[in-house]
C-alpha cells in the first residue's frame, strides 16, 4: 500500500457512503478487509468464507487460479463480497488509490442488492451466515477426527454431495415438506377436485392418489430424497444437508449474476462521479470502469448487460423504477422484461451455434431475431443453465430409483452424466435409471449397484 493509507482509504469510504445513502441505497453494515494475493486467491477458493470445510476440490482450484495468474494468463478480481450482516468484503492490497475507491462504491451497491432483493430475503439469513460456514466446517473436521470415520469415507460422501448439489429444490427458500405433509396436500387437492366438478356436469376421472408411491409426487430435490430414502448413516446424511444448505446459500446469487453485478457497477459510476476525483484518479477511473464493463467476445460480461439495461430502465420509467426491479426481479424475468431491441443492437447481440465442425449464426439483433436473442438468454441464466432432474418413483421391490430428466431441448452432456450417475450410485443401493433425450429419441441410461453404465442395451463403462 506504498501509494495510500488506511487513513486515505477510511476518509474515501466515509465520502463513498454519504453519498449512498442521499442517493438511497440501504445496505448492511460494512466491514473490508485488505488483504495480499495469495489471501485472495484463498478466499476466490473458498468462496469469499473465512472459515470453510476442507475438500481436495478447493485445494485444486487455488493451484489452478494461483498458476493461471503466475503466468499473468488471468487477473484476480478486485474485491469479493460476502452475502452476510455485517457484509464482509476484502479488498487486495496491490490495487492502486483509485481501483480500492471504486471498488469500495461497487461493494456499496453489492450489499444493496444483497439486503433487498427478495431472493435473498427469502433464500438467506445474512446474520448467521458466517456462523453456519463455521458450524459446518466444524462438523465435516469432526467427522474426519473420528477414527470410525476418517477423511476417505467423508471425502467420498463429500464426493458424491459436490456432484449432485445443484439438484435441489430451485424454489429459493422452500421448505421440505415431511411425508405426513404430503399426504394431507394431496388429499385436500383430491377432495377439491371433487368439488370442483359438479354432479350435473360430465365428471372427469378423478382417481384416488397412492398414497404409498415414494416418492408421492415427483421431486426435482434429489439431495433431500436421498436424505429422506437413502440407507445412509446419520453422519452422511448430515454432510448431504450441509452440503444442499450451502447451495441453497448461493442460489440467490447464481440466479441475479447479471443483476447484481450490473446493479453494483451502476451505482460504483453514479457515485465516482459525484466524487470530485482529482484528475489523475479522475482518468484513471474512466479507464477502469470501461475494463469492467467491456464486451467480452464469444459470451456475455454480465457487468456490462447489466449495466445498460439498468441506465436503460433509469431512463424511460424513472429513478423509481430501477429499486423497484433490484428488489423483484431475477435474472430471468430482468432479461425477459427489460432487454429491449434497441439494447440488443447497442450491445451488437447474436445467437450462434454448432453444426457439425462449424459455428452458425442462427439470429441477429434485427426486427424478429432480437427476441430469439432474448429468449434464449432468459432460458440459459441462473440455474437454467443446468439441467433439471426429476425423482420419478423408487421401486419398492428392488429400490431401483427412477429419474427423469426435464428436457427443454438441451441434450446432457453424456460425459458428464455418466460420471455424476455413479456418483449417485455412492449414495443410493440400487439401480438407478435416468430417462432423457439423445438425437430426438426416448433413452434411458441405467447405473447399476457396481457402477457400470449402460444406455438402453449398450455398455457405456
Amino acid at each position: 500500500m506504498g501509494e495510500y493509507t488506511l487513513q486515505q482509504l477510511e476518509q474515501w469510504n466515509d465520502k463513498i457512503e454519504a453519498i449512498a445513502r442521499q442517493e438511497g441505497l440501504d445496505y448492511y453494515e460494512q466491514e473490508f478487509e485488505i488483504c495480499s494475493y495469495e489471501d485472495m486467491l484463498c478466499y476466490e477458493a473458498y468462496v469469499g468464507m473465512p472459515a470453510h470445510y476442507s475438500h481436495w476440490s478447493y485445494g485444486k482450484v487455488y493451484e489452478k487460479k494461483k498458476t493461471l495468474y503466475r503466468y499473468n494468463l488471468v487477473g484476480l478480481p478486485y474485491e469479493m463480497v460476502i452475502n452476510s450482516n455485517p457484509c464482509i468484503a476484502y479488498l487486495m492490497k496491490d490495487n492502486t488509490l483509485l481501483l480500492q475507491i471504486l471498488t469500495i462504491a461497487h461493494v456499496y451497491g453489492h450489499n444493496d442488492f444483497f439486503k433487498n432483493n427478495r431472493l435473498f430475503a427469502q433464500g438467506t439469513r445474512a446474520e448467521i451466515t458466517v456462523e453456519m460456514f463455521k458450524n459446518h466446517a466444524d462438523r465435516i473436521r469432526s467427522y474426519i477426527q473420528d477414527p470410525s470415520i476418517g477423511y476417505e469415507k467423508v471425502e467420498r460422501i463429500l464426493d458424491a454431495a459436490h456432484a449432485l448439489r445443484f439438484q435441489i429444490s430451485r424454489v429459493v427458500g422452500e421448505k421440505p415438506l415431511s411425508d405426513a405433509e404430503k399426504k394431507d396436500r394431496m388429499l385436500q387437492q383430491y377432495y377439491e377436485d371433487i368439488k370442483i366438478n359438479s354432479p350435473l356436469e360430465q365428471k372427469k376421472e378423478i382417481s384416488y392418489p397412492d398414497m404409498n408411491r415414494i416418492p408421492l409426487q415427483p421431486t426435482d430435490d434429489l439431495v433431500q430424497f436421498l436424505i429422506d430414502y437413502g440407507r445412509l448413516e446419520d453422519w452422511e446424511k448430515d454432510i448431504l444437508q450441509i452440503v444442499r444448505k450451502e447451495t441453497n446459500y448461493f442460489i440467490p446469487q447464481i440466479e441475479t449474476k447479471i443483476m447484481n453485478e450490473g446493479w453494483a457497477s451502476f451505482w460504483h459510476y453514479r457515485i465516482l462521479n459525484q466524487l470530485e476525483l482529482p484528475q489523475q484518479l479522475h482518468i484513471e477511473f474512466l479507464n477502469r470502469h470501461n475494463q469492467v464493463i467491456r464486451p467480452f467476445y464469444g459470451s456475455l460480461n454480465p457487468y456490462y448487460v447489466g449495466f445498460k439495461i439498468f441506465e436503460d430502465i433509469e431512463k424511460r420509467y424513472g429513478r423509481d423504477k430501477i429499486f423497484e426491479v433490484r428488489g423483484m426481479e431475477r435474472d430471468a424475468s430482468f432479461i425477459r422484461k427489460y432487454l429491449t431491441e434497441e439494447i440488443c443492437r447497442e450491445l451488437n447481440l447474436f445467437e450462434y451455434a454448432k453444426k457439425g465442425s462449424f459455428y452458425i449464426i442462427e439470429e441477429i439483433a434485427d426486427d424478429k431475431g432480437w427476441k430469439s436473442i432474448r429468449d434464449t438468454i432468459a432460458n440459459s441464466v441462473g440455474m437454467s443453465s443446468m439441467p433439471s432432474i426429476q425423482v420419478v418413483e423408487m421401486s419398492q421391490r428392488d429400490r431401483t430409483l427412477k429419474l427423469n430428466h426435464d428436457f427443454d431441448g438441451r441434450e446432457l452432456e453424456l460425459r458428464y452424466a455418466y460420471e455424476t450417475l455413479k456418483h449417485l450410485a455412492t449414495l443410493w443401493d440400487g439401480k438407478i435409471q435416468l430417462t432423457t433425450i439423445i438425437n430426438n429419441a426416448e433413452k434411458v441410461i441405467v447405473c447399476d449397484e457396481n457402477k457400470k453404465v449402460t444406455m438402453t442395451g449398450v455398455l457405456i463403462t
